[in-house]
């Protein structure tokens, strides 16, 4: 299980804005492009973006479907990669004084990521995670460009 935290200067609840806010997916989450709603209402239970995974010249589509909602300290997703599989992410919001701790612990749960997981991929994954946990953290303080 790749889990990796960010402390963000900011309030919990500038934090939990942007995670439910589905116009800003793409800008914290790493790959993600052309983000659009695919069903229900982000974040409730059962709703899912679509949107376009960039993999170096590689475009494919792929989607996120929110599995548990806990407002404001907890949203578990479930992304899905096509062929790939589908892996589980879990976002935890905490107050840390007058910032947020935030932790996501993700772990492919379908498909070839879930069958071949090894140290290989952990490593990819907690990198990916230093990168949207970044980026995170700039759309919320505001020193990151909008994408749209």
């Amino acid at each position: 299980m790749a889990v990796r935290h960010h402390l963000i200067q900011a309030p919990p609840s500038a934090v939990w804005e942007v995670l439910s806010d589905p116009d800003k997916y793409a800008e914290w989450v790493v790959g993600t492009e052309e983000t659009r709603p695919l069903y229900g209402t982000w974040p409730e239970v059962g709703a899912a973006l679509q949107y376009t995974v960039a993999l170096g010249p590689a475009r494919l589509e792929g989607s996120t479907v929110v599995r548990r909602l806990e407002p404001p300290n907890r949203l578990e997703l479930e992304a899905k990669s096509g062929p790939a599989g589908s892996a589980r992410i879990a976002i935890e919001v905490n107050p840390w004084g007058e910032e947020t701790l935030v932790i996501v612990d993700e772990h492919p749960l379908r498909g070839p990521g879930a069958r071949l997981h090894n140290a290989l991929l952990e490593a990819a994954i907690q990198l990916r995670h230093r990168r949207m946990l970044r980026r995170l953290a700039e759309v919320v303080e505001g020193t990151r460009a909008s994408t749209a």
